[in-house]
């Protein structure tokens, strides 16, 4: 595993460079540092250099780390992987953040099983900004009505929007697909939602998530290292 806190610098001065170049206000962008399938010894390194947002993309995961790092009292647990109907308990009662929400029924079980005692959970509309059929997120078209009706819920914060662009490639316009989030996002607010929002961009692609307007990007491969491989069937391929 490559040394944390210098690669964590490293992303926090691309993240910098990227708002300086944009004309945006420092400090206008977070990073969450995904730590999906790396050891907890590797999120316990990276939270001694300073970092304390942490994202996962598992149930069992989040748990398994959560327990191991109950000590850290001022780490912040989010959820950004697909959800399930039958997995939103433990994340409900669990997570501070879940940016995934692609349909009303998540919200609605996220609400009621989200403890009282606890603070609203934070939540974000995932959209599908590509419009990839394998890929999770409600449609554009769809993701005003959705937005309005999470934040009517009690127990939950509607804090924005979140979108997993399409892989770059030649072609690709992923300037346009997180222009497509930031419009909403904007449109959202003027209809009086108090968004602030916007998780897009990753290792690859925060500098120009950062432009179209990121407040929070995700990043894992440039700050753990590239994730091992795993054997799908007879074929060896690299973690998503």
């Amino acid at each position: 595993m490559p040394e944390i806190e210098n690669t964590r610098l490293a992303v926090l001065q691309r993240i910098d460079e990227a708002l300086r170049q944009a004309g945006r206000e420092p400090g206008g962008c977070g990073l969450l540092a995904v730590s999906k399938t790396f050891p907890v010894e590797d999120v316990r390194a990276c939270h001694a250099s300073g970092q304390r947002a942490f994202g996962e993309n598992y149930v069992q995961e989040l748990l398994e780390k959560l327990e191991r790092t109950r000590d850290l009292t001022d780490i912040e647990w989010h959820f950004i992987g697909p959800l399930q109907s039958n997995k939103t308990r433990p994340v409900a009662e669990s997570a501070h953040w879940v940016h995934s929400v692609d349909r009303l029924k998540i919200a609605e079980r996220l609400s009621a099983q989200r403890p009282a005692a606890m603070p609203p959970l934070n939540v974000c509309v995932q959209v599908n900004v590509s419009g990839e059929a394998s890929k999770s997120g409600c449609a554009p078209a769809e993701a005003k009505a959705l937005a309005h009706a999470v934040a009517r819920l009690p127990g939950l914060r509607l804090r924005g929007l979140m979108c997993i662009p399409e892989p770059d490639a030649a072609g690709v316009d992923l300037a346009g697909q997180f222009g497509i989030l930031r419009a909403l996002h904007d449109s959202l607010r003027v209809e009086g939602l108090p968004l602030d929002t916007l998780s897009m961009g990753m290792s690859a692609d925060l500098e120009i998530a950062v432009a179209a307007g990121a407040t929070m990007v995700r990043v894992g491969t440039a700050l753990f290292g590239r994730r091992p491989p795993v054997l799908v069937g007879d074929d060896i391929k690299d973690r998503i």
